[in-house]
């Protein structure tokens, strides 16, 4: 534990890619191999289930510090990370010095069996475990046990520390790396030392050799110019972008698996693809799109939603919300990649795989595989045209696909380019009412907001700024509606969009107009104005502004829009697609 507290430290403490990657490569080189398995694991983004839920470590930490309860909350809120808050507050362990395990013993034999306990046998277990650890420690074994272990490390940047220690090339690791962070594995020994062992198969054939695994995603780059930069448009393979679930379907060993492109194994939560492919030939291995399909065309995302993170996907589910699998790519055949064949080949392959199954992939009598559409346009000028028909396709835009690019790693332009030319967003004028200090370096910044809109317009400047005002002297929303004032409903949360100069003009905003807080959470008075945009809109009974929008980002601060003049909710349900509409 103490070897990867330190390597945490480094690598939080440092802004350097260079130096992430000496200390990455330097923990490897000396980690024992079961230690080094979980670092990969949790480095690349692995996950396991909460052991200690967080009410539990707050309480535990009250009880060892001794500390009252609105005293943890205030250096809580000064610290702004829940994790450092009970390691700072705690008196110092006496036996911290004495303890030599590591990672993986901790994990095997601390941390994991911690979730099966009774809630007063957990309680007395946190505390023997922070009675052996330094304020370091503690720090990372919060942040194990509560589920949120985060450091600025990507995925790409252990890829290549390993393949520096290895000797090998990155590709192979990221192909051995695939599936290595998903919540159902646990780490060990062998594993590690499989990511590393030296390349015996083709270099045509990176597969990790164990079955039911995807291959890495090759990503696309967005399009920011007119697609003219791109030369002759007959050197493209032009398709639709849905908005789905990326996915990988992995035929192996008569098993089916379906992967999300987080790299997360999600086949129980699409039994009608495990049941619809299972007819298909062992080693194969297709990319695509996980959409919820109704009729001829696709639902929107908030339809998929729903089948999300289910243990169990009931019958009315599955009717009321069926799926499909979109491919776009076919990446392995019969055992062999086809990642290094040029993209227009692949297509051919893909086209000739679906004409040979697509008739017998089918669960409760819908088609489940289906092929995505090249657009064929004689020019960019036709495909622009094209395009603005996106929201009504229910689309993003376009996929653009050289023909002679192979299937990269993650985002790069050394195997071809791939790029995603998307439609502008959806955007409305908001204003900020709520906010809360964000995570890891911006912990003493306001940073995550909450945006409304009003009710209905109002009918002044001198109306919203008695609302504004009403807010100030901390008077009832019911109070001010009787009144016949209108008011702002919250829509939408974002935490993304702004410089950190930015950042710091709203946090002073916000530390001047703040009139009442609730935990975490601060209510302001409103004052500013932003551009919010979205890439889609869809009716929600869950929030009471009545919809819900899917990645929200701050565009701009409006300084130039009063109050008064920020959208309503009648121009968000204008947004919203046919089939949502009142």
């Amino acid at each position: 534990m103490k070897q990867f507290a330190e390597l945490f430290a480094q690598l939080d403490g440092s802004t350097s890619t260079l130096h992430k990657l000496q200390v990455l490569r330097a923990y490897f080189d000396k980690a024992p191999a079961e230690d080094a398995a979980w670092a990969v694991y949790f480095l690349s983004g692995g996950k396991p289930k909460r052991t200690v839920p967080t009410r539990t470590l707050r309480e535990v930490a009250l009880q060892v510090s001794g500390l009252p309860d609105w005293l943890f909350e205030e250096s809580y809120q000064a610290v702004g990370d829940l994790a450092e808050t009970i390691a700072h507050v705690l008196p110092a362990a006496p036996n911290a010095v004495n303890h030599s395990q590591g990672l993986a013993w901790w994990m095997q034999h601390r941390i994991l069996p911690l979730r099966a306990l009774p809630d007063d046998e957990r309680i007395e277990a946190v505390k023997i475990c922070w009675s052996e650890l330094t304020a370091a420690e503690r720090f990372l074994f919060v942040k194990l046990v509560g589920g949120g272990f985060r450091v600025g490390v990507s995925k790409l940047l252990v890829t290549r520390a390993l393949a520096q220690l290895s000797g090998l090339d990155a590709k192979v690791v990221a192909t051995r790396m695939m599936g290595f962070a998903d919540a159902s594995n646990q780490p060990g020994a062998e594993q590690f030392l499989a990511l590393v062992e030296p390349e015996t198969a083709s270099a045509d054939d990176m597969h990790t050799g164990r079955t039911g695994q995807p291959l890495p995603f090759f990503l696309a780059h967005p399009l920011q110019e007119e697609p003219e930069i791109l030369g002759d448009v007959d050197d493209w393979l032009v398709e639709w972008k849905f908005d789905g679930i990326r996915g990988q379907v992995v035929k192996d060993n008569g098993q089916v698996w379906v992967w999300s492109r987080g790299e997360e194994l999600v086949s129980e939560q699409f039994p009608e693809l495990q049941e619809a492919f299972a007819h298909w030939p062992d080693g194969s291995i297709l990319d695509g799109e996980i959409l919820v399909w109704q009729g001829e065309a696709p639902a929107g995302f908030n339809a998929l939603q729903g089948r999300l993170n289910r243990k169990v996907v009931s019958k009315k589910l599955m009717a009321d919300a069926p799926v499909i699998f979109l491919a776009y790519d076919l990446l392995r055949l019969s055992g062999q990649n086809r990642v290094q064949s040029p993209q227009y080949e692949r297509r051919q392959q893909l086209e000739a795989f679906h004409a040979a199954y697509s008739e017998q992939s089918q669960a409760n009598g819908m088609p489940r595989f289906l092929l995505s559409e090249l657009v064929n346009a004689d020019s960019w000028s036709s495909l622009k045209v094209l395009r603005e028909e996106s929201r009504v396709r229910g689309v993003e835009g376009f996929m653009l696909k050289h023909r002679n690019s192979h299937y990269g790693v993650g985002r790069t332009k050394a195997d071809g380019l791939w790029w995603k030319w998307k439609i502008d967003p959806m955007t409305a004028d908001c204003v900020l009412v709520y906010a809360q200090r964000g995570h890891g370096r911006r912990a003493s910044l306001y940073t995550d907001y909450t945006f409304a809109v009003w009710d209905t317009p109002p009918t002044n400047a001198a109306q919203a700024q008695e609302v504004a005002q009403a807010i100030a002297k901390g008077e009832k929303v019911e109070d001010t509606v009787a009144r016949g004032l209108p008011r702002l409903v919250p829509f939408a949360k974002a935490y993304s969009g702004l410089t950190d100069e930015e950042f710091k003009e709203v946090d002073r905003v916000i530390r001047k107009h703040t009139v009442d807080k609730f935990g975490p959470v601060r209510t302001v008075v409103p004052v500013l104005v932003f551009e919010l945009g979205f890439e889609a809109i869809s009716r929600s009974t869950r929030h009471k502004s009545g919809v819900a929008v899917r990645f929200p980002r701050m565009l701009r601060i409006r300084h130039d829009k009063p109050l008064h003049e920020a959208d309503h909710l009648a121009v968000l349900e204008a947004l919203l697609p046919p089939e949502n509409a009142v």
